[in-house]
């Protein structure tokens, strides 16, 4: 059985470079464009761009997430495994130049990133 879930929210169903707003409006509830523009204003304050991880995790922070990271021992796990690990709850996980959530069990992305190598997540307590 595949774990994961088709999910694209993009208004236009554009698949851009915008896996952290869609990881973001999975985990929160949220819409795409209230996601983006939350993440533009702290990539604005933050004079970074709202896909560099020191913003999204500030916006993730304040919003109540907090992060952990994975194991070191742990360096061939994957979004998979981490789903299999974890089927209840909702997280946000960071893998090298890709962000997907996971909600009970389920990775939702806008293609299957499964095989990829998270290195760690967040979650809301």
């Amino acid at each position: 059985m595949s774990l994961h879930k088709f999910y694209n929210p993009n208004p236009d169903r554009n698949r851009v470079g915008d896996c952290t707003v869609r990881a973001i409006c999975k985990a929160t509830g949220q819409d795409w464009n209230r996601t983006y523009c939350a993440l533009s204003a702290y990539g604005l304050a933050c004079k970074d761009m709202p896909s560099a991880n020191s913003v999204w995790g500030k916006y993730l922070r304040e919003m109540g997430f907090r992060r952990y990271l994975i194991d070191d021992d742990k360096y061939d796990y994957t979004v998979e495994d981490f789903c299999r690990d974890h089927p209840n709850g909702t997280y946000i996980l960071a893998i090298d130049g890709h962000v997907v959530c996971a909600v009970d069990g389920f990775y939702y992305d806008s293609w299957d990133s499964g095989q990829e190598i998270p290195v760690y997540y967040w979650t809301r307590e």
